[in-house]
């Protein structure tokens, strides 16, 4: 009797350990494994520039991964699975679920509608550590604020499963009816993605070398030093957990195998962010595009697209937001502690709404995540669940001084300001006329005046807020 075959459909799960789909559909048959890019699906939330360009590149590891296996196509994937099941007379459809409300809808209607054709399709737990729908309330509702979420449900809950190995003997099927990486045009027409290579390994492999780096340089310094953006302390992990070559699940027991104390409860409490953000974008599917505290769809937002250019070519006059802007756009990529203070300066002293901000993460950010960006920047709105309150508006200056003492991560992103003292290099409008000419600097020209004066537009800030309706609902 020939074996059975199976397809194996991958998402964001790029990679071959730790994959529950891949591993079932290797123990039961021959696997055929296949990657959709959904073209149908998704609205506004399809994948952005960066993403696109970090896809590209992870696919064309995990076909080598696959010594040359895996099957590319796009489209509607439940008519491409229907044609693959049909051509190879396959016994079942595997894959590792997705949380956003489109995939969701659309997973369900093809395990619908596949099982009422007789065949196997079955999805599992890939991504997270605890599914977003077994952490609930005593009285089975979400919850809403990180603490009790993590350190009360979460952490009381049974264990995160172990990570699984890579399968044995895994007999891999290749379809003619396969495209190619590249045919999927991932790549972005003008090579704007030359500078931001250099700065990446992707690929399962890098994800694992990436993550060891970490566990054996920088977690032992986590705590004190992540806020600090010219240290390497930080992981720089969340590109390679948001497209699966590697999983929370690697992450939370390499962790535990490598450390304990302090150090190693921030970096599982940040794993425990990203399941909060699952959880929120699971039971608030609303959340990119509606604020979760409605009382701030009365806020006055500014539309002002001149200052929204500025902010995203860092070219507001506030040195530490403009570091991060230029960070973006040169790697892909920002440093978790300036998010904070350019997400604050968009919406607080620009008073911009944090739709925009949004927005060009999504496209910029090789780490791009539905749920993460979404939660992430409602809460520095203070619209969002467990949010910052919106009076704690992060003074740039103060930050710089705090967190980049030294201007090392400053002055290299901002390179026409490494000759200007420490003492001004976060309020460069305050040097003296013959500080600024030693330092090379005409302000206007060779870098700009302050787009909005701080104090003015924290009172702004303030006014409009007080100006919302008291009321809580959401």
């Amino acid at each position: 009797m020939p074996e059975k075959i199976y397809i194996q459909w991958f998402r964001q799960d790029l990679r071959l350990a730790d994959n529950p789909a891949l591993s079932h559909a290797a123990e039961s048959g021959s696997v055929i494994p296949v990657y959709i890019l959904d073209q149908v699906h998704g609205g506004d939330h399809r994948p952005g520039g960066a993403s696109r360009w970090w896809l590209h590149h992870s696919l064309k590891a995990l076909d080598e991964s696959l010594q040359g296996n895996l099957n590319v196509f796009q489209g509607d994937p439940k008519q491409i699975l229907q044609s693959l099941l049909e051509k190879h007379r396959a016994s079942g459809i595997f894959w590792n679920r997705c949380y956003e409300s489109w995939s969701r809808n659309r997973d369900a209607s093809i395990k619908q509608f596949f099982k009422e054709k007789g065949v196997e399709a079955e999805s599992f737990n890939g991504s997270l550590l605890w599914e977003p729908m077994e952490v609930l309330k005593s009285d089975d509702t979400p919850y809403r604020v990180f603490t009790p979420f993590f350190r009360n449900a979460c952490l009381n809950a049974p264990p995160p499963r172990e990570p699984l190995p890579v399968p044995k003997n895994l007999s891999l099927l290749k379809s003619e009816l396969s495209e190619s990486v590249e045919s999927l045009g991932l790549l972005p027409k003008v090579p704007w993605d030359r500078k931001i290579e250099p700065h990446w390994r992707v690929s399962e492999k890098g994800g694992q070398e990436k993550m060891l780096e970490f566990f054996e340089k920088g977690l032992m310094h986590y705590k004190e030093s992540r806020n600090f953006p010219a240290k390497s302390y930080v992981s720089r992990l969340s590109p390679y957990l948001h497209q699966g070559q590697i999983s929370s699940n690697q992450a939370w027991y390499g962790g535990l195998d490598k450390h304990s104390g302090k150090n190693l409860d921030h970096f599982l409490s940040q794993l425990g962010w990203m399941e909060f953000s699952y959880s929120l974008l699971y039971h608030f599917p609303d959340l990119p595009t509606k604020n979760l505290h409605r009382r701030f769809d009365a806020f006055p937002w500014n539309d002002d697209p001149k200052r929204l250019e500025l902010w995203k070519k860092g070219l507001t006059g506030y040195p530490i937001v403009d570091a991060g802007m230029r960070e973006l756009w040169q790697t892909g990529y920002i440093h978790n502690r300036v998010r904070m203070i350019v997400g604050s300066f968009l919406v607080k002293n620009l008073l911009l709404h944090w739709k925009h901000g949004e927005r060009w993460f999504w496209d910029c950010l090789v780490d791009a995540d539905l749920a993460n960006n979404s939660a992430s920047w409602q809460w520095v709105a203070g619209c969002g669940a467990d949010a910052a309150p919106y009076f704690r508006i992060f003074n740039p200056v103060s930050q710089g001084l705090k967190f980049d003492p030294d201007g090392a991560y400053t002055k290299h992103y901002l390179p026409e300001l490494k000759k200007l003292p420490g003492k001004y290099l976060f309020s460069p409008w305050e040097a003296p006329a013959e500080v600024l000419k030693d330092a090379g600097i005409r302000l206007g020209t060779d870098y700009p005046h302050p787009v909005v004066p701080l104090k003015e537009s924290r009172e702004k800030a303030l006014e409009a807020f007080s100006m919302l309706p008291k009321t809580k609902s959401s």
